[in-house]
């Protein structure tokens, strides 16, 4: 039934018909922020209820509106009866704050994470990051809009009437089951809705209006354009404002990417129009394309049937309406600017491999790995020093695209497949962008300030939630190396034994017994972190052993975190 619904819908969609009146997400603007995660239910179809997850609510989260400077203090409490974590996505945060896989919200507790706004304005957004979990809670709902304003941006002419002139879309894509509940790890998303509404329609008023949209789904990647062909302006990429609005007919959004428009609907009052995603126009090698991969024979499970995969279909209809008292009826000619990183003055080059686990034609019904390795919470794949300028090459080795996410930082593309010549839709501030299947490449370049941690890592992934969750995601940490040295006074505050060891296990003993280690980190020479182990909440105690039998003959360091203390230790592998 579900199936023969969404048809109708697609069908309607076609001829500019929808039905169901948009939500607009609720607002909190404060510094104080409260968020409770919860189990509820949510009607999607006429007659039926899906169980679902919310926050302050059945279905996604209020709409976060924070300015650059604000201090920030933020209770997440986990109703859900089960361990899930909170990331903010795309903001420029210490790896405590960022809400990573090692962050855990128990159940029946609250996070309080603490910090300051340091992005400039933007459209980010915040979603669970559970590991191997991911997919499960966005997709059920825990999904919300983060709107970050700023003095620059508020002197431009601009729409920013939340729900008026201004329109937050989280486009989602879903699968349901023959008793309409959520299926997720699904190939079948035939579902597509905005802000969790099947069919959408919004009244806008007849004049530039501006849309904020987030593509939250787990796979898809959307080809958004008007109906009626017309062009539109891309003021906006994930790290904020564009140097001056481009003006396209098209824009290419992958899952966890956002882009903010402006659409000129001056002089069409009593019109309707819609949004649409254009997917006839995808080339093979991306989910929402006719056919997912790029190579001979490649498949992908339950792909097909499904009416949208290489379709034209309807995100959202615009019922255009009188205009506002004081509307924004022009576009700026210029919006911000944009001091690009210099490739020479890099201090490390990086390349990422981008590879499935399964060869052949049915490797895309397998996992995918990032440099070979999959995803292991208690290894740092790549260690980051403080202030460093990286250029970082991905290279998709794999028959279908990926999105390539990295915490905490905004990045610069410097080249696509090689060619230096960047869209102008890529050419701002990115933090997750689409590298193409079959070979393809993307040179990104990025600074690692402020913030250092080399006990909680951040980290790097696909952003399609499913390869996500089946291990395709790395962990870095950002290291102050001039750190270690004035802590090590508190090594008299534990014995390591036995010292030199000869490649077995090691003991690190707290002289007090009030003292747990929580997690410790075990640091080379070099000052790079090697190995890293985040200590199990039943496993809490003065005294753990760990490994080093994988560790090269050297000295090296200990550095373990306890529940209130940071403890050093010099230890050395003969």
């Amino acid at each position: 039934m579900k199936k023969l619904l969404f048809n109708i819908a697609l069908g309607f969609s076609l001829i500019g018909f929808s039905q169901n009146t948009l939500l607009i997400p609720n607002t909190i603007e404060s510094t104080n922020i409260n968020l409770a995660l919860q189990n509820s239910t949510y009607q999607f179809f006429p007659g039926t209820i899906t169980n679902t997850m919310g926050i302050n609510g059945a279905i996604l989260g209020p709409t976060l509106i924070i300015n650059k400077g604000d201090n920030l203090n933020i209770n997440v409490t986990n109703n859900l009866g089960q361990p899930t974590t909170i990331h903010w996505h795309g903001m420029h945060i210490s790896a405590s704050n960022d809400g990573g896989p090692h962050t855990i919200i128990d159940p029946a507790t609250t996070w309080n994470p603490q910090f300051t706004v340091m992005n400039n304005a933007a459209t980010m957004w915040y979603h669970p990051h559970l590991d191997e979990f991911t997919d499960e809670h966005v997709s059920k709902g825990i999904a919300g809009m983060i709107i970050i304003r700023d003095t620059e941006e508020a002197a431009l002419a601009l729409p920013r009437t939340y729900g008026v002139d201004d329109i937050p879309m989280v486009v989602q894509t879903k699968d349901f089951d023959a008793n309409n509940q959520i299926v997720n790890h699904s190939n079948s998303d035939d579902t597509v809705m905005v802000n969790a509404t099947i069919d959408p329609i919004v009244d806008v008023p007849a004049q530039m209006v501006r849309f904020r949209i987030l593509n939250g789904s787990t796979q898809r990647v959307f080809n958004f354009g008007l109906s009626n062909g017309a062009s539109f302006y891309h003021i906006a990429t994930d790290g904020g404002l564009l140097e001056a609005p481009n003006t396209v007919t098209r824009l290419q959004l992958a899952p966890g990417e956002r882009g903010e428009i402006l659409v000129d609907l001056s002089g069409m009052q009593g019109q309707a129009i819609s949004i649409k995603s254009f997917a006839s126009e995808f080339p093979n090698g991306i989910f929402g394309a006719a056919t997912p991969g790029m190579g001979s024979g490649l498949t992908l499970n339950n792909y097909s049937p499904n009416a949208i995969n290489g379709a034209d279909f309807n995100i959202l209809q615009l019922n255009i309406v009188a205009q506002t008292a004081n509307p924004i009826t022009a576009v700026p000619s210029t919006l911000t600017t944009i001091t690009p990183f210099v490739e020479a003055n890099a201090d490390q080059t990086r390349t990422f491999d981008l590879a499935p686990i399964t060869g052949g034609q049915n490797q895309l019904n397998g996992d995918f790995t990032i440099n070979g390795v999959s995803m292991n919470m208690n290894t740092i794949n790549v260690t980051i020093p403080l202030n460093n300028t990286e250029v970082w090459t991905v290279q998709n080795n794999s028959g279908i695209g990926h999105p390539f996410h990295v915490h905490d930082i905004q990045y610069q593309i410097l080249s696509i497949n090689g060619n230096t010549t960047i869209p102008e839709n890529a050419q701002g501030w990115q933090d997750t962008y689409l590298v193409s299947g079959g070979g393809g490449s993307m040179k990104i370049i990025t600074k690692f300030t402020d913030f250092a941690d080399d006990t909680i890592p951040y980290m790097y992934h696909c952003h399609m939630l499913n390869h996500e969750d089946g291990g395709m995601m790395g962990q870095f940490v950002v290291v102050d190396n001039t750190s270690y040295v004035s802590e090590n006074s508190l090594d008299t505050d534990a014995i390591l034994y036995p010292n030199p060891n000869n490649g077995t296990y090691m003991t690190l003993q707290l002289t007090d017994n009030n003292e747990k280690i929580v997690s410790y980190s075990i640091i080379n020479a070099l000052g790079q972190i090697v190995s890293y182990h985040k200590v199990h909440e039943n496993e809490l105690s003065n005294m753990y052993s760990f490994p080093v039998f994988e560790l090269a003959k050297g000295n090296y360091i200990i550095k373990a975190n306890t529940n209130t203390a940071i403890i050093t230790k010099h230890f050395m592998v003969k």
